[in-house]
């Protein structure tokens, strides 16, 4: 009998704030825990994800982000000092309900064997090397990312 093919998942994540690192980090976990292939291409700012230098100081931008975390009106969001408020506002969310930090979440994906791809072209644009990188990332480009998606059964652009 023919072993069964495991489900895949792509994920390209673009963005590098600390809302948008979440959700490839916690449905990536997930999948592969679910016994699912998995792999999260990191392009354009989504590299902050996995930037050993940026990955622990991810923030929440409230201003034009109509889900900010900040109970005023988002116009207020402009002002000095309202990304780190609504970015504390965050991790203290996620810290009472014991939700992992973003280094942990990376850790965790790692430990679960997701595969955690850093956009060459992006890297080489913006200046990112691949010691700037936490350890574990490999790197590789659209026909990389590509490959695998070709035969992924879901596919997400975060």
């Amino acid at each position: 009998m023919a072993e069964e093919k495991k489900k895949r998942l792509v994920m390209i994540a673009s963005k590098g704030s600390m809302d948008m690192a979440y959700i490839p980090l916690i449905i990536g976990s997930t999948a592969a825990a679910m016994e699912m292939e998995v792999a999260i291409f990191f392009t354009f700012y989504g590299l902050d994800i996995i930037n050993k230098h940026k990955y622990k100081n991810l923030g929440v931008a409230p201003l034009a982000n109509p889900a900010s975390p900040m109970p005023v009106p988002n116009i207020i969001g402009v002002l000095p000092g309202m990304t780190m408020m609504a970015t504390a506002m965050m991790k203290s969310w996620m810290g009472k309900q014991n939700v992992a930090t973003i280094p942990e979440m990376l850790k965790m994906c790692q430990d679960v064997g997701v595969r955690m791809i850093g956009c060459q072209m992006t890297m080489d644009v913006m200046g990112v090397k691949k010691e700037d990188l936490i350890d574990g990332v490999e790197i590789g480009g659209a026909a990389t990312m590509l490959d695998f998606a070709a035969d992924s059964d879901i596919s997400f652009h975060i």
